[in-house]
């Protein structure tokens, strides 16, 4: 029984609202920050703080196997998924991003299906994912108005399928035992490997900090702060007063709230495929998560960070 009834609410509203928003951040957010620069910063700085929280509030350390495992998942999770969405958005609107990456429930039906002793899914979930694909298919193929930028939509496709991967490895891994500090460590992680890459890539002698606007400036400390730590608390207190299904939720409201976003503060149209694509996107992830059950469905799974889990944290 919940002390503070009110609290169940709030929290919903602000793993709904804020994750969805983070979308819009980002994109604002590169605007005038290097793709990879802006999410490396971020996630190490919010990594680090989350750590330094969980730590204090008591949480114990990771063991040396813990740091490998929860390392791996964050490269997976975030130098490949959320590295492929910041880059992508220089090209594709954040409402359509949002419903790509949506499909990433998608991709996780279907490759533990493929996997050696995955689960075939069942009859629901295989009308999910064949209505999913179709709506990814109709919302970044070729034909008709409203395409999608062909190298944008690839970077996001392989983002989402970075994230189910390793969503699906860290299932089964050792990961530390506190939820805090496992995505702590994930996001430092993943946060190192986006500063590497942006090294790589030359990211980091294209960012002119005389040039970063104020609103770049704020929207990737929204992110840091809101995205990578309110949001993610709020989610991971909700998993432990309410069932995981309903708390899984987010991973269909939250492409709506970007839309919508997209569409008011940004100015993104919205053609009739694409809100085709998108009604068939959101549904099929309604369906999948909804008939989609662990082996062990009295363990809800350790959640990721946001999606930010089943959802690729943006």
């Amino acid at each position: 029984m919940v002390k503070r009834p009110w609290l169940v609410p709030l929290a919903f509203l602000l793993v709904y609202v804020i994750w969805g928003s983070t979308y819009l951040a980002i994109k604002i957010s590169i605007e005038t920050i290097p793709p990879f620069v802006m999410a490396g910063v971020r996630f190490l700085v919010a990594g680090a703080a989350l750590y330094a929280g969980a730590r204090l509030a008591g949480a114990p350390a990771p063991v040396g196997v813990e740091w490998r495992t929860a390392a791996i998942v964050g490269l997976f999770l975030l130098l490949g998924g959320n590295g492929g969405v910041v880059m992508a958005q220089k090209s594709v609107p954040s409402g359509l991003a949002s419903l790509i990456v949506a499909g990433v429930a998608i991709w996780m039906a279907l490759f533990e299906a493929l996997r050696p002793g995955g689960r075939w899914p069942t009859i629901p979930v295989a009308i999910g994912l064949v209505g999913g694909l179709g709506g990814v298919a109709l919302l970044i193929g070729p034909w008709g108005s409203g395409r999608v930028d062909p190298f944008g939509a690839a970077l996001l496709v392989g983002a989402t399928i970075s994230w189910a991967i390793g969503s699906i490895y860290a299932r089964g891994a050792r990961l530390p035992k506190s939820a805090f500090v496992a995505t702590a460590v994930e996001m430092m992680a993943g946060g190192l490997g986006l500063v590497l890459l942006a090294g790589v890539t030359g990211q980091w002698g294209q960012l002119d900090l005389k040039s970063v606007t104020t609103a770049s400036a704020l929207a990737m400390v929204y992110l840091a702060v809101f995205g990578s730590i309110v949001a993610f608390t709020a989610y991971v207190w909700l998993l432990s007063v309410r069932p995981p299904s309903l708390v899984a939720t987010y991973a269909y409201v939250n492409p709506v709230v970007a839309v919508v976003l997209g569409a008011l503060f940004a100015h993104e149209t919205l053609a009739p495929r694409t809100l085709i694509a998108a009604g068939a996107i959101v549904a099929s992830v309604a369906v999948i998560t909804t008939f989609s059950k662990p082996k062990n469905a009295a363990a809800p799974v350790r959640p990721a960070p946001a999606t930010e889990v089943t959802q690729v944290a943006p």
